[in-house]
């Protein structure tokens, strides 16, 4: 999952001189990619079926829950970024959007972003994993029937 970065990755400091929204322009790429991946790995759908999914997974809502969810696993490092791209100023929220969703969602791309430059697929993986398996666990849960009391 995930192509390694073509060019030499940067340290973190030479990362972290580039804006939030730089970063996370890149992340928003870095992020749609690893979802529409996973999306194709699951089952071969149609295109349609496909892009649907994948909207689902890389709207301003969702991506505020997915950084949520990887909150409490984040590095001092990691919740720094992300914490620069949830308050970059400059950004315009579109109207299919919440300002606080979409400025999680910008601090979200932001770290994935930086984690890309810096070449940690690893932990970009990871991250992700734990957001894809949440998101199974909950869409799980949500198909489930209730069971329907026994008639007497």
């Amino acid at each position: 999952m995930l192509i390694e970065p073509g060019c030499t990755p940067l340290s973190p400091e030479a990362a972290q001189l580039y804006s939030p929204l730089s970063l996370a322009f890149l992340g928003d790429s870095v992020y749609e990619v690893m979802v529409r991946e996973q999306i194709l790995r699951e089952a071969n759908r149609p295109a349609k079926q496909l892009h649907e999914a994948a909207v689902a997974h890389v709207r301003a809502a969702y991506q505020a829950g997915a950084s949520e969810r990887i909150a409490a696993l984040l590095t001092e490092e990691e919740s720094e970024l992300f914490r620069r791209g949830r308050n970059a100023s400059g950004i315009s929220v579109p109207r299919h959007a919440t300002p606080a969703d979409y400025r999680k969602a910008t601090g979200f791309e932001c770290l994935f972003g930086y984690l890309y430059l810096c070449g940690r697929i690893d932990r970009l993986r990871a991250l992700f994993s734990v957001i894809w398996a949440e998101t199974a666990a909950e869409t799980a849960d949500v198909s489930e029937e209730p069971e329907s009391p026994e008639s007497e």
